[in-house]
C-alpha cells in the first residue's frame, strides 16, 4: 500500500529541498540526529526519535525538484528493514511557496496506517519549521521507548542540541556577558565527546566550538555531528559490546550512560548561563542518574584508579577529557578510561543537583510521551 500527502511550505523550492535533505535542517523538524550522504547511491541515517532510527539509500536526486530514497527501520521488531520501501518527495513552485508531495510506497496495510500517523506528525512539523525556522521540541522525542542506555544517550543529545541552538540564538542579544562561561562549558563537552569518539574511530572535532566562533561554525552542529557519530558507533558494537579506552575495557552501556550524563549536565549549564530553562523529563533524568550511579560503582572506580596509577605522560587528571582526546600518545590513552570515570563522577553529582532544582520548578514527567512513541513513530 501507499501513503501520500501534500503540504505547502512558505519558502521557495531550493529552501524546501534544503529542509528535507540537510542534517542541520532535518534536526529542526524530523530527526534527533542525521547523517546524510546526498548523492545517488549515498546512504542516510536518521535517528527519528531516541531508540528508533531509519536508514536507506538515495535513488534519485534533482535539487529543488525531487528526491527518491529507500526507507526502513533498523529495529528488528519494526518489520520494515532498511531498503524495504521507497519514499518519493517532489517539490513544485506554487503561489505562496512550494508544494511538497511525499509518497511512501511498499507498505503493508498495517505499516501504511502506522506510517500515515508518523508522516502526518512530521509533515506538520515541516510546515512549522519552514514557517518559523524551527518546529520546536518534539514531544515524541522526550523519553526513549524502550528506555535504555543507548536510547537515553540519544535523548540527552537531542536535548543538548536544542539547548545549544536556543542559547546561540539569544546569547548575543540577551546575555552577552555569559558568553565566556558557555564557551568553557562547550569546550569541556566537546572534550568529553572526543574522548568517547576517538577510540571508536570517529574523527575528533577540529573546528572552533565557542559561541564567539559560531558564525563560522555552529557549536550545535559540532556537538550534533560528533555525538551522532559516537552514538551510532556505540550502537554498531551492540549493547553487549565493549569500548577500549587505553587499558580500560568499558561496556558499551557504561560509555553510553556516561555520555548521557555529560550531555545533560552541559545542556543544563548552558541554558542556565544564558538565563534560560531546560525541561528534562523526570523519567529521563532519573534513569540516567540511576544508571550513572551503577556505572560509577566501587568496582568501576577501582579499575579506574588502577589505570590512573600508570605512567601518564602529557596529561593530568585535572587536565580533563579534552587533553586525552588531543594527545594520542599511548600513556594518555591508558588514562582515558580513568579520566572519563573520574570526571563523570563530578558530573553525576552536578546532574543530581541540577535535575533536583529543575524538578522543584516543575516540568512534565514524560511518561505518557514514552508510552505513545511505540507504534506511532514508524513514519
Amino acid at each position: 500500500m501507499t501513503f501520500s500527502k501534500t503540504v505547502v511550505l512558505p519558502v521557495d523550492p531550493d529552501e524546501a529541498f534544503a529542509l528535507i535533505t540537510q542534517p542541520e535542517r532535518l534536526r529542526r523538524w524530523k530527526a534527533v540526529a542525521a547523517r546524510v550522504d546526498l548523492r545517488v547511491g549515498g546512504e542516510y541515517r536518521l535517528t527519528v526519535v531516541p531508540g528508533h532510527s531509519a536508514s536507506g539509500t538515495y535513488q534519485e536526486i534533482e535539487p529543488g525538484k525531487r528526491v527518491v530514497y529507500t526507507w526502513g527501520w533498523e529495529e528488528a521488531d519494526a518489520g520494515l528493514p532498511p531498503g524495504a520501501s521507497t519514499v518519493t518527495v517532489t517539490l513544485e513552485k506554487v503561489d505562496g511557496g512550494t508544494a511538497v508531495t511525499l509518497v511512501h510506497e511498499g507498505l503493508t496495510a498495517e505499516q501504511e496506517a502506522s506510517h500515515a500517523e508518523g508522516w502526518e506528525h512530521f509533515l506538520g512539523r515541516l510546515v512549522q519549521a519552514a514557517s518559523h525556522g524551527d518546529a520546536g521540541p518534539d514531544e515524541w522525542a522526550a523519553v526513549p521507548d524502550p528506555l535504555n542506555e543507548l536510547g537515553s544517550a540519544e535523548a540527552a543529545l537531542a536535548l543538548t542540541q536544542r539547548a545549544l541552538f536556543n542559547v546561540q540564538r539569544v546569547m548575543f542579544h540577551v546575555n552577552p556577558s555569559a558568553e565566556q562561561t558557555v564557551d568553557a562549558q562547550l569546550e569541556r563537552l566537546v572534550g568529553a565527546l572526543d574522548a568517547v569518539a576517538a577510540p571508536l574511530g570517529v574523527p575528533v572535532s577540529t573546528s572552533e566550538t565557542g559561541l564567539g566562533g559560531a558564525r563560522a561554525g555552529s557549536p550545535e552542529v559540532t556537538v550534533a555531528d560528533l555525538g551522532q557519530a559516537a552514538i551510532e558507533s556505540l550502537r554498531a558494537r551492540g549493547e553487549a559490546g565493549t569500548v577500549r579506552l587505553g587499558s580500560a575495557e568499558l561496556p558499551v552501556t557504561t560509555v553510553a550512560t556516561l555520555l548521557a550524563v555529560e550531555l545533560l549536565v552541559h545542556a543544563y549549564s548552558a541554558t542556565d548561563s544564558a538565563g534560560q530553562a531546560l525541561d528534562v523529563p523526570e523519567a529521563l533524568s532519573g534513569y540516567v542518574l540511576a544508571r550513572g550511579r551503577e556505572a560509577l560503582s566501587a568496582e568501576a572506580m577501582a579499575r579506574a584508579h588502577a589505570d590512573e596509577a600508570g605512567n601518564v605522560v602529557g596529561a593530568h587528571p585535572e587536565a580533563g577529557l579534552g587533553a586525552v582526546a588531543e594527545n594520542h600518545e599511548e600513556p594518555n590513552a591508558h588514562a582515558a578510561g580513568a579520566l572519563l570515570l573520574a570526571e563523570s563522577g563530578a558530573s553525576l553529582e552536578r546532574l543530581a543537583a541540577l535535575s533536583s532544582r529543575s524538578a522543584a520548578v516543575g516540568h512534565h514527567s514524560g511518561s505518557q510521551d514514552a508510552a505513545n512513541v511505540r507504534g506511532e513513530v514508524h513514519g
